[in-house]
């Protein structure tokens, strides 16, 4: 709305038209197929806990979460006042937006189970269009802090005579029942939990990623992510047998990097592999290593948002370099 000395004028708008043409939220939409993953998520009962909203514009609003990293009051405000994810989450200008308590649910409501299938209809789009092929992945792990500290769980373990706080004694006393101990390098060590995660060497987007308590080795933890087909890279914690064997049953290459005291080591092509997975250390680098949730199937349900959000932005990324 507008007004002059002499008249007043009202102008109509769509909340369309203040969207700028080139926002990324526009640039999502129109790359990402959403059709199969609204049917998908329909699937699932409405609660009353949705007052309305839909469980498909809900899971849009836990997206712009895990893009921006909000927390939950954070969110409602953006939606609330940002007009880009009014409109990317499909409000209108008037309609009423959900309160921080609803997204809980919604969370619920989706659960990780469902997740997972959307986040591979997602990767099934992307190796329709190309962006991933599987032929090169690098495999990596790193650590996860857990929310619980560890003070209440000592003193629980002094009153019942525990000698030590260890992984086995952990279960019976801890909070987070599922979050162990953790080690790296003999000396670094950390109470949650490890993600694994590959990633697409062509496109630099996350293929598989999977949550486990933090005594898993890299190396076993592999069987969770490893790719369908290819050669896959990897450092000195998938020189193992286990990893061996993980690759040998899907007939895949392994290259990781050996370790200085095993035998065949080869310090020329260990330094070409550390150099073909330096581009894509970026992708792990960027993780949040403080955890939102307890519990293995919470934090499974944040890797698979904080990935799809991952792949849209490397998606438009690519898009814009292949248009140029």
């Amino acid at each position: 709305m507008f007004s002059s000395n002499s008249s007043k004028q009202m102008e109509v708008v769509t909340l369309d038209q203040l969207v700028p043409n080139k926002h990324i939220y526009r640039k999502f939409m129109k790359l990402w197929d959403l059709s199969e993953i609204k049917i998908e998520l329909e699937k699932i009962e409405v609660s009353s806990d949705h007052k309305g909203y839909g469980i498909f514009r809900l899971f849009l609003c836990l997206l712009i979460q895990f893009m921006e990293d909000l927390s939950d009051r954070e969110l409602e405000e953006s939606i609330r006042t940002n007009l880009a994810s009014k409109w990317f989450c499909k409000f209108s200008l008037s309609e009423e937006t959900p309160n921080h308590t609803v997204f809980t649910n919604a969370r619920k409501r989706i659960g990780t189970s469902k997740l997972s299938k959307i986040f591979n209809i997602l990767r099934s789009q992307l190796k329709e269009k190309g962006y991933m092929n599987e032929v090169f992945t690098f495999i990596d792990a790193s650590h996860l802090i857990s929310k619980s500290t560890l003070w209440k769980e000592r003193d629980k373990a002094i009153k019942k005579k525990y000698d030590k706080l260890n992984n086995e004694i952990l279960p019976k006393i801890a909070k987070d029942k599922q979050a162990k101990f953790g080690c790296k390098g003999g000396n670094k060590f950390w109470y949650g939990f490890k993600k694994h995660t590959s990633v697409d060497m062509q496109s630099g987007m996350i293929n598989k990623v999977a949550i486990t308590s933090a005594e898993v080795i890299d190396s076993k933890g592999m069987k969770h992510v490893i790719p369908d087909s290819g050669a896959t890279y990897a450092d000195k914690g998938y020189c193992d047998i286990n990893a061996k064997k993980a690759a040998a049953k899907r007939n895949l290459h392994l290259a990781a990097v050996k370790k200085n005291n095993m035998i065949g080591k080869n310090k020329d092509l260990d330094k070409f592999y550390t150099k073909l997975r330096s581009p894509y250390e970026r992708v792990f680098s960027k993780t949040n290593h403080r955890v939102r949730y307890k519990g293995i199937a919470k934090n499974q349900f944040t890797a698979f948002m904080e990935s799809i959000a991952h792949n849209l932005k490397r998606m438009v990324v690519l898009n814009e370099i292949y248009q140029t």
